[in-house]
C-alpha cells in the first residue's frame, strides 16, 4: 500500500458565511479595520463583504432631500393653481385683430387652444410631479406615432412638452400642435 504525504494533497478551499462585529468609532473606521484584517492573512483567499457598509449616507440624505424639495414645490405650484382659478379670457384676445403666436393650420388641435389655460398647465403639471406613465399620440412629419413616456417639462410660452420615452429611454421635445391626444 502506498501512503500519501502532505505534499501530495490538494490543498482546498472552505467557503464560510460569517458576520463579524468590528468595535470602532464610525462605521468606514470598523470596514477599514475589517479589510486590514482580511488582507493581512496569507490563507485568506477572497472575501465579499455583502452588508454593513453605510458609505454615502450623507450623499443619499442629500439627493432624498433635494428630491423631496423639487416634488413639494411642484405640489405648492398645483394647489396654489387650483385654489386660484386663472383669470377669464377678455375680449381683447378673442379678437381677430390680436396677434397670433402660432398660424393656425389643419394639424392644430385643441391641446394649443387648451394650452393658454391655467387649467391645462395645472394639469401637465401633475403628471409631472407625479412622475406618471402616459401615452402620447403624436403626429411627426406625417406619422402617427404612440409613445409611452412620463413628462419631464412643460412650456407655456413656446407650446414644447419635453417626455421621457420609457422604451427607448430616450428624451423627445414636441410642439403641441404635434400632440393629437394623451391617455393615462
Amino acid at each position: 500500500m502506498k501512503k500519501t504525504s502532505a505534499t501530495d494533497q490538494e490543498e482546498l478551499g472552505y467557503l464560510f458565511n460569517v458576520e463579524i462585529l468590528v468595535k470602532e468609532q464610525t462605521n468606514a473606521k470598523a470596514l477599514q479595520k475589517l479589510l486590514q484584517l482580511l488582507n493581512s492573512s496569507d490563507d485568506i483567499i477572497d472575501y465579499r463583504i455583502n452588508s454593513g457598509i453605510e458609505l454615502g449616507a450623507i450623499i443619499s440624505s442629500m439627493l432624498a432631500s433635494k428630491k423631496q424639495s423639487l416634488i413639494n414645490k411642484s405640489y405648492k405650484r398645483i394647489n396654489e393653481g387650483a385654489s386660484n382659478p386663472a383669470p377669464s379670457e377678455t375680449k381683447d384676445t378673442k379678437t381677430p385683430h390680436a396677434p397670433k403666436e402660432q398660424p393656425e393650420s389643419p394639424q392644430q388641435n385643441s391641446f394649443v387652444s387648451m394650452a393658454k389655460s391655467q387649467y391645462f398647465e395645472n394639469w401637465v403639471q401633475k403628471y409631472i410631479a407625479n412622475n406618471s406613465l402616459v401615452r402620447l399620440l403624436v403626429n411627426r412629419n406625417g406619422k402617427r406615432i404612440s409613445i409611452p413616456c412620463r413628462i419631464l417639462n412643460f412650456l407655456a410660452d413656446t407650446y414644447t412638452m419635453t417626455v421621457y420615452h420609457v422604451d427607448e429611454k430616450q428624451v423627445y421635445s414636441f410642439h403641441l400642435s404635434e400632440i393629437i391626444d394623451l391617455n393615462e
